[in-house]
């Protein structure tokens, strides 16, 4: 007995893998449009579809190929059904598809672990696919033409791989390993000091700072810039910093002169390019862990582009001319959407890597090439020694950066807040309860719920922000001020304030606990200077003083007896 009528599973046997395959397309179309969004966006439905798209698209391309070696036929000699050629032929888009775009390599840290498991998985969709073209074989000229679009599957999808790997935790940490430094000699300082004494020299033993000498000697190391602007240019010193906090990432330490160079930086610079470093500094990292930007915007990258770029372009220009009458008005315009829709997303996707901050970067170490004078302004004083891919590179970052597409934000300007006596007084919705709980999204939902997200005036908070950090910094001159800097809780905020008798809250209380109590009192502070703004500023500060130190002792008593 059928489940449905014999029409139905006629029209869904001949739609089901052209389906699949335009959906395919779609996801990566949505992968690439929305996955630059997800670095400075902090709306949850964008991640939601990113999401979604990112777990369907490799699942979807999977199934494509599953369909087109279930519904194919062995070829007879030279007879093939000229459906399973025109099928077999967008067996390496699905190839193409598993790569997914350079834009986003993988959603979460935890991918990137898992490289081996998406290496294997590779390499029996290569097998299915390779099946496909095998058994589908004949001298048509379709046949060919999915060769070279075959090597650019193999391309795309093997560079994920790779990428994956890269960022890797283990793999990550190796790349970071230098050479072993071993440091002073100090048996060879202390067997020339004995020597020298017993000889009746007067010898005193001393300190020295390596930490200017290195830092010339790292300095002379980096490639000297042409001026002072280039070398205080905010993507230069963003990329030094972030070469410098790629230890961090690896689970590594700083040294002596990371630490100097960036204390020096910060305390010469103004709030507004000290967060500028910082957001170009953290988008490096993100393209580093969840982009292919460590393949795409090296030399071999760039090679691979223009193979898979020229060879995508040739196989449309040949099916242009190629003999169509035997197959499918269907399968023919879907050929042409898989194969327009390749070209465009290799064409927006050079776009992203031109208007990038890493090309950029890449202009700023090229700059004395004149870059954008020798292609613009025509500079005469461009000489035969021009870098003809530097000033080409200028000319395509200029005029890729007027597109409206192109948007380099690499920070939503806002901070997430989640209100902690919100969670525990307000009630919760009792719709779908049970199936929340069931399906175990309950507490991520909760999670979201009560998180918001406010705009910072830039004006203000990073002006404060940065002003503290810059009067604690002034402090730290040695290693022992700056260790015990890090581990301050507050306490010296407290005693310079004249509140030593909310010092417990630091000292006497755990760290949870310590959070909790500020937590309150910070939500106490805020409602009560909202109900007291008819009131004089000297007087309202004072009683703020008041209420708060009684309610924070009320805490103690009540809340911290865990």
């Amino acid at each position: 007995m059928q489940l449905f009528p014999e029409r139905v599973i006629k029209i869904w046997s001949l739609w089901e893998l052209r389906v699949a395959v335009l959906i395919s397309l779609g996801l990566q179309s949505i992968l690439i449009l929305i996955g630059k969004w997800r670095k400075h966006s902090t709306k949850d439905y964008l991640r939601i579809v990113l999401w979604l798209a990112y777990l369907l698209a490799e699942s979807t391309a999977t199934f494509s190929l599953g369909i087109l070696s279930n519904s194919q036929e062995d070829s007879q000699g030279d007879s093939v059904n000229p459906d399973y050629v025109i099928t077999a032929f967008w067996a390496p888009f699905l190839l193409l598809h598993l790569g997914g775009p350079d834009i986003i390599a993988a959603y979460s840290s935890e991918d990137n672990e898992l490289w081996m498991r998406h290496l294997l998985r590779l390499g029996s969709q290569l097998l299915v696919a390779s099946n496909v073209l095998f058994r589908a074989w004949s001298s048509e000229a379709l046949n060919f033409l999915a060769l070279p679009m075959f090597i650019v599957g193999i391309i795309k999808s093997g560079e994920r791989t790779w990428v994956l790997r890269s960022a890797s935790s283990e793999q990550f940490r190796d790349s970071m390993l230098q050479d072993p430094d071993p440091g002073p000699n100090y048996d060879r300082y202390m067997e020339d000091y004995s020597s020298r004494r017993d000889e009746g020299f007067r010898v005193e033993l001393g300190t020295f700072s390596a930490s200017k000498a290195a830092t010339d000697s790292d300095q002379s190391r980096e490639p000297a810039a042409d001026d002072d602007s280039s070398q205080n240019d905010p993507i230069n010193k963003a990329y030094t910093f972030f070469e410098s906090s790629k230890k961090l990432c690896a689970g590594l330490i700083l040294n002596f002169h990371d630490v100097d160079n960036s204390q020096n930086f910060f305390q010469a610079t103004n709030f507004e390019k000290a967060f500028k470093v910082i957001e170009i500094e953290l988008g490096f990292i993100y393209d580093v862990f969840y982009t292919k930007a460590v393949l795409v915007y090296s030399g071999l990258g760039g090679i691979l582009r223009c193979i898979t770029f020229f060879l995508t372009v040739s196989v449309l220009l040949i099916f242009l001319f190629t003999e169509k009458q035997a197959y499918r008005e269907m399968d023919v315009i879907i050929t042409y959407i898989m194969l327009a829709g390749a070209i465009v997303l290799e064409i927006y996707a050079l776009i992203i890597l031109l208007s990038s901050d890493w090309t950029k970067l890449w202009l700023n170490k090229n700059k004395h090439t004149n870059t954008v004078a020798c292609v613009v302004n025509k500079n005469k004083h461009t000489n035969e020694h021009t870098n003809t891919v530097a000033c080409v590179v200028g000319f395509l970052h200029k005029t890729v950066s007027y597109l409206p597409l192109v948007n380099n934000k690499s920070w939503s300007n806002s901070l997430g807040q989640y209100e902690l006596i919100k969670f525990c007084l307000k009630t919760k919705p009792a719709k779908c309860i049970l199936f929340k709980k069931d399906c175990y999204i309950n507490t991520y939902l909760e999670k979201h719920r009560y998180k918001k997200y406010s705009k910072v005036p830039i004006d203000f908070v990073k002006q404060l922000i940065f002003k503290q950090l810059l009067e604690k910094s002034a402090t730290a001159k040695s290693f022992k001020d700056r260790k015990e800097l890090c581990a301050g809780r507050g306490d010296k905020v407290l005693d310079k304030k004249g509140l030593k008798i909310l010092g417990w809250t630091i000292n006497d209380a755990e760290f949870d606990q310590s959070i909790l109590l500020w937590h309150i009192a910070t939500d106490l502070y805020a409602t009560i200077l909202i109900s007291m703004k008819k009131t004089n500023i000297v007087k309202q500060g004072r009683n703020c003083r008041t209420k708060i130190v009684k309610q924070v002792g009320y805490c103690r008593t009540t809340c911290c007896t865990f």
